[in-house]
């Protein structure tokens, strides 16, 4: 079983081709090509590369759909003083199926 490490929006995601992912929000259309060339680790069947073996891997992935997320509450509040507050938001993110992984 093949996988690979990317880095993409701050965050580390582990996929193998196939995989149908969720990041942070990508400024591609629905049904593009996304390429992620900061790869840090792949691994086919037994062999793992990591650092310079795999500076010219990529990750590449079709976008399938851009959507928000649940909403998330933050409630915050201060003991003893009568202070309290309820935030909400609702993140932004891209669907994407990973197609290639190329080492």
């Amino acid at each position: 079983m093949s996988y690979a490490i990317f880095k993409t929006g701050g965050k580390q995601y582990r996929v193998s081709q196939g995989d149908l992912i969720e990041v942070d929000k990508l400024d591609h259309e629905e049904g593009a090509q996304a390429v992620f060339s900061e790869v840090l680790m792949v691994s086919d069947g037994g062999a793992v590369k990591v650092g310079s073996e795999v500076s010219n891997a990529s990750v590449e992935a079709k976008v399938v759909a851009q959507f928000k997320g649940d909403k998330l509450f933050a409630y915050q509040y201060r003991r003893r003083k009568g202070y309290h507050r309820t935030v909400g938001h609702r993140s932004r993110l891209t669907r994407l199926q990973i197609t290639a992984i190329k080492s």
